[in-house]
């Protein structure tokens, strides 16, 4: 493997973490612009085009046909992101075990994005998404595991930080893309095409590690299937990893799903409330972006996680609360200010803390597919808890409290991981 994260020529079994030389800057960069395609094809429906689609369709039940689209949705990511992880472990194409998975993965995603284009009912929209997070986690579980298989510890903080840059910067991306592109179609074909273009520079690098035949286990049902759980009582650290990054997720998921909608209905916005949601998108991320790397970075040097990422927990809880109790245009400012400050640190810091628990060399990408869930179920269990909150528990403000609660305990059992400092 080169300075610049290339594979060792010929094939090989899984690489061991740790050993090799720190990833280059080129391979970092092109693995970051391929995950923000990624994240651009998720998001710019995600935070407009979905919910425009949804009040046109069902003008009288746009929260309920959202919450059916996205769970749905959330439902087929959370079973492919791990079924694909576990698939590029064992995948031994002469490119290497990632690289075919992008490919497929962002090709089948734009296809997604092109039948939203075209959808004129509630069924096709659900079916459209569906293929988006079908084909989207297939590329984004091949992107997570390269980096446990080429970059050492020690250098996971920094290229978790560019991770979480090319995260936020996708959504920002791709709500800027479904605000500025001339309409719902509009939005979903220009995030077609970014999706495939992002991916191109760090396809056509080819640096990925091959697996050898020999090296790939015998495939058998009853294994492949029974490896997707582990067992808590074996691997605790995993455990208590995989609860706390399903509360953060859970907690985030509920503060966004319902941003549109909070501006119109709570804020009584004056403006354009897909501006609104633009320019809060854009401050979050601004102040996200001034803490996701620099957290990482003094992460691998301190050689520290779990403080910095309780520190953020208590930080998105602030802001998510700032949402319940400060329904203002101001209070939305400063609540999206907040979050980026807490969110940016736990975006980086978390990420090298979950690559520091992983069970085993072999089975990154299905062990960090199972890690995934986390981020997938909280968007099917969101719009569940969400709607009957909303309509019939307290509304906006019970909304965002619980969002608070839910960063807060995830923050709290941080603590429990032991392995990791």
């Amino acid at each position: 493997m080169t300075a610049e994260g290339t594979a060792a020529e010929g094939t090989a079994a899984a690489p061991a973490p740790g050993t090799g030389p720190p990833a280059g800057g080129r391979w970092v960069g092109a693995l970051s612009l391929a995950n923000l395609g990624v994240w651009v094809g998720w998001f710019g429906p995600l935070q407009l085009l979905l919910a425009r689609q949804a009040e046109h369709l069902t003008p009288d039940h746009k929260a309920s046909t959202l919450a059916l689209v996205t769970g749905v949705g959330a439902a087929v990511s959370m079973v492919a992101n791990p079924v694909f992880g576990a698939l590029s472990d064992r995948t031994t194409a002469s490119v290497g075990r990632r690289i075919p998975w992008v490919v497929g993965g962002v090709a089948g995603g734009a296809a997604g994005l092109l039948v939203l284009a075209a959808a004129q009912s509630v069924a096709t929209v659900i079916a459209g998404w569906c293929l988006v997070q079908l084909a989207l986690n297939a590329a984004f579980a091949a992107l997570t595991a390269a980096v446990p298989d080429q970059v050492p510890p020690r250098q996971r903080g920094l290229v978790g930080g560019w991770l979480g840059v090319s995260q936020v910067v996708g959504i920002l991306v791709g709500t800027a893309l479904a605000t500025v592109a001339g309409g719902v179609v509009g939005g979903y074909l220009a995030c077609a095409v970014f999706t495939v273009l992002a991916a191109v520079p760090y396809v056509v690098m080819r640096r990925d590690a091959p697996l050898a035949p020999a090296a790939r286990p015998a495939f058998r049902w009853r294994t492949f299937l029974g490896g997707f759980w582990i067992d808590p009582r074996r691997h605790p650290d995993f455990g208590w990893a995989w609860l706390t990054r399903f509360l953060m997720n859970l907690s985030y998921s509920i503060s966004t799903m319902y941003l549109l909608y909070y501006l119109t209905d709570a804020v009584r916005y004056d403006g354009d409330a897909d501006n609104g949601v633009l320019i809060l998108t854009a401050l979050n991320a601004l102040t996200l972006l001034s803490t996701v790397v620099i957290s990482g970075i003094r992460s691998d040097r301190s050689g520290r996680r779990k403080s910095y990422v309780i520190r953020s927990g208590l930080v998105i809880a602030a802001a998510t609360l700032l949402l319940a109790v400060w329904q203002t245009w101001t209070g939305a400012v400063v609540a999206s200010l907040v979050l980026g400050l807490g969110f940016g640190v736990y975006t980086a810091v978390d990420f090298a803390l979950l690559t520091d628990v992983l069970p085993t060399a072999e089975d990154r990408g299905k062990d960090l597919g199972v890690i995934n869930i986390a981020n997938a179920l909280p968007q099917v269990l969101a719009p569940v808890i969400a709607a009957p909150v909303v309509t019939h528990l307290g509304g906006y403000t019970a909304l965002y409290a619980l969002a608070g609660a839910l960063a807060l305990a995830g923050s709290v059992l941080v603590r429990r991981i032991r392995s990791v400092s």
